[in-house]
């Protein structure tokens, strides 16, 4: 069983801004989020009492703090995988998408976008390193985990768990208010507590 859930909301993200591999930290919404997905969890894997539960996120910084507010939830281990980083986005990293989009309408007709910026990593790219981490992982009856990745990494690595089309896979939806739980082949959707942001109560 896997549980997988996205990095809350970041300063980028709010700016709408391309973050790829670049660092930026999470909003007070961002952190409220990852506290409700900690609280959502806890609750989730009390169900399913085992030692062997463990979270694995990627280093980047909002999903290593995401990570972190919930292991102050969950009391479990918390490492670290590269392979669980976001797409890189090249000459695109931190330009505020309205700009690219202006300049290249062309390339946000699908969701391919995401694949198409100057030296960044291809759909290819990236699903082999995902797949490659979860082929690593126990059998799916022995495994309990708590993964924090990114929107898109994320959603390549549910399309390789449930062996999703390309087209399905990229059309998933990437919320930073919700877990999903990877099990029997199956993909599930758990929404966390509603969160206010605070900048704005």
């Amino acid at each position: 069983m896997i549980y997988l859930c996205r990095h809350g909301q970041t300063q980028f993200n709010r700016e709408g801004r391309f973050q790829g591999q670049t660092e930026s930290d999470l909003t007070a919404l961002g952190r409220a989020q990852a506290r409700a997905m900690g609280d959502l969890l806890a609750d989730l894997i009390a169900r399913e009492p085992s030692d062997a539960w463990r979270i694995v996120a990627s280093p980047l910084r909002r999903a290593r703090h995401t990570a972190e507010a919930i292991a102050e939830r969950t009391g479990l281990p918390l490492s670290f995988d590269d392979r669980l980083l976001e797409i890189s986005v090249g000459e695109w990293s931190g330009r505020l998408r309205e700009d690219i989009r202006r300049d290249n309408p062309e390339l946000f007709a699908s969701y391919e976008w995401a694949f198409r910026a100057p030296g960044g990593e291809t759909f290819e790219d990236v699903t082999a390193r995902v797949a490659g981490w979860l082929a690593e992982q126990a059998p799916e009856g022995q495994r309990r985990l708590i993964v924090v990745s990114h929107g898109v990494a994320g959603r390549l690595l549910r399309g390789a768990y449930a062996g999703l089309s390309r087209a399905d896979t990229l059309a998933q939806e990437v919320p930073q208010d919700a877990v999903y739980r990877l099990l029997a082949g199956q993909i599930d959707r758990f929404d966390c507590a509603p969160v206010e942001d605070p900048e704005f109560a």
